[in-house]
């Protein structure tokens, strides 16, 4: 095999390498490594995430830039604050060895005047959120004029994000720049729009299948009715007592509500949404890193960017709309090597939805049986059994307590000592599941085929229709479609934009959907809930001497 000496690398970045215990590269290194190392070649990197992009552009980034030049050279751009903080701390360990190289992040939710700061010590890598980037970018506190090398990180993720025109925005302020990496898990038509209009015959190379599933991950689902969704989660997790895993659900009140009546119950969870502080955010990350939290629960927009080691499973509460969204939520598990379970709790009328995925991820998908009661009681038991006679004894003075516990225990049989043990362990089990019913729901195949020609036609998977290569999303049931009366011609663009409505109305970014802005209008999806404030707020106000109209689209 392949070492990381023989890509070109500088002998500091591999000493920093074997340090860290990496003696080969995975395949996406060792096909992006060399041609990045040029500097002058634009690169298209498809590979799941967990396959060591980071160091596929890290470490050519580092032996590229220049530490007597104080001023940034390159740029990597991503989606979230979590994702950044990772990139940044990766690229420390990788240049421990180089002397003179400052790297520094910049996102959102915490103070601009820090990180402004932090940028005038002369770093010469920045790694940014692109909201933040271009607040920065429009208060003059950086310059990228000089920037040499544009990373795109999880540029996939951004757009699902809405962040098309904030990238073609930053992209457009590096007029210098000599290469652009662009690296995705997928490569949906915007992405390959955006790689048209800024790269330059861009080499581009795929690890694995595009829009595929990582074939370390078994996909299972189970059928339920919806109001037994709950219930069906509780069996699941009870039924894989090793569990360490991320709950995904589709709303933040939905992350919240179900986290609470877990917790209520006994088990180690908590969950990420809009609402928390960074504080509690970094908490509870914490938390779940360091296994203090056996579940994680979270909606999509909260969990995107976390990237945590040794996930055995992802639950999916419900099924998401975009077969993208499900890729990324299954790629949390069966990382670097390892094996992972993704679970989806459908209903009947979600089958058709369920089958689009599995065509499209091209990987078979499992239907299973909810397990009984007894079921459960029974894998808990062997866990326990399991885990009994692999505790380590050998540490402890257990020697000094063994004859008083043989004269406690010596009118006492081996059995009835078995049977208490496992009365202690299990009689929250035996008693919660002794009458439990069957959650399981049985396929009406003749329903899914009706179901499947009524939709076929008219629309693709998951409700986009498509009419002249053109997606568009309809509505779902937890979004409201508004229209308002601002648009590009007013100075926006998406994340200003977007900044200016959540100011005004005094709501968090995460009740807010796809955002389509035209010239003089825009449209917003937002949570049904949040619609009403976000009118009230918005609707008649003063922008520039024009009045602010809002409404409801098909209100108009």
């Amino acid at each position: 095999m392949i070492t990381f000496e023989e890509l070109g690398l500088d002998a500091r970045l591999v000493q920093a390498t074997s340090e860290l215990g990496f003696v080969n590269p995975t395949t996406i290194q060792e096909k992006a490594i060399p041609v990045l190392l040029s500097g002058t070649k634009d690169f298209i990197g498809l590979a799941q995430t967990g396959t060591g992009k980071t160091a596929a552009f890290g470490l050519p980034l580092l032996q590229l830039i220049d530490a007597q030049a104080k001023h940034p050279q390159a740029l990597v751009v991503c989606p979230t604050r979590e994702l950044c903080l990772q990139i940044v701390n990766e690229l420390e360990l990788f240049k421990k060895h180089i002397k003179g190289v400052l790297v520094t992040a910049v996102y959102g939710g915490t103070s601009i005047g820090t990180q402004i700061r932090e940028l005038r010590r002369g770093v010469q890598i920045v790694v940014a959120t692109p909201g933040r980037l271009i607040d920065l970018i429009e208060r003059k506190a950086v310059n990228l004029e000089q920037i040499q090398y544009v990373v795109l990180d999880e540029a996939d993720e951004m757009l699902n994000m809405g962040f098309q025109d904030d990238i073609e925005f930053i992209l457009q302020n590096t007029p210098g720049r000599e290469s652009t990496w662009l690296f995705s898990a997928t490569m949906p038509p915007e992405i390959r729009k955006v790689s048209k209009r800024y790269m330059k015959e861009p080499l581009e190379v795929t690890v694995g299948k595009v829009n595929t599933g990582n074939k370390n991950i078994d996909h299972q689902y189970y059928v339920t009715s919806a109001q037994h969704r709950y219930e069906t989660l509780k069996r699941l997790i009870d039924f894989n007592p090793g569990i360490y895993g991320i709950i995904f659900t589709r709303t933040k009140i939905d992350a919240q509500e179900i986290s609470e009546k877990l917790t209520r119950e006994g088990y180690d969870i908590d969950a990420l949404h809009g609402d928390l502080t960074q504080v509690q955010r970094d908490k509870v990350m914490g938390q779940f890193r360091d296994r203090s939290l056996q579940l994680l629960i979270a909606t999509d927009v909260a969990a995107r960017g976390i990237d945590v080691k040794d996930i055995t499973h992802v639950i999916n509460y419900e099924l998401p709309d975009d077969v993208e969204v499900y890729t990324h939520r299954s790629g949390r598990t069966g990382r670097a090597g390892n094996t992972g379970i993704c679970l989806s709790i459908v209903h009947q009328r979600e089958l058709f939805k369920l089958r689009q995925i599995e065509k499209i991820v091209q990987a078979p998908f499992h239907k299973l049986e909810i397990p009984t009661g007894k079921d459960v009681c029974r894998k808990q038991f062997f866990f326990f059994m399991e885990k009994l006679l692999q505790t380590d004894i050998s540490h402890g003075d257990y020697e000094t307590y063994v004859p008083m516990l043989e004269e406690k225990f010596a009118d006492v049989t081996k059995e009835e000592v078995l049977k208490r043990v496992a009365a202690m362990e299990f009689d929250r089990f035996l008693k919660y599941y002794e009458n439990a019913g069957d959650l399981n729901v049985r396929e009406d195949r003749s329903r899914d085929r009706r179901q499947q020609g009524g939709d076929a036609g008219q629309r693709g998977a998951y409700g986009q229709r498509r009419e002249g290569g053109r997606k568009e999303y309809s509505n779902n049931g937890d979004y409201t479609r508004l229209f308002v009366n601002l648009g590009t011609k007013d100075g926006f663009y998406k994340a200003s934009f977007l900044q200016f409505i959540l100011d005004m109305s005094d709501l968090r970014k995460d009740v807010l959907g796809r955002i389509d802005m035209k010239e003089m209008n825009s449209w917003i999806e937002i949570d049904k809930n949040a619609a009403t404030q976000m009118i009230r707020s918005v609707d008649g106000k003063n922008f520039k001497g024009r009045r602010i109209r809002m409404n409801e689209a098909n209100s108009r």
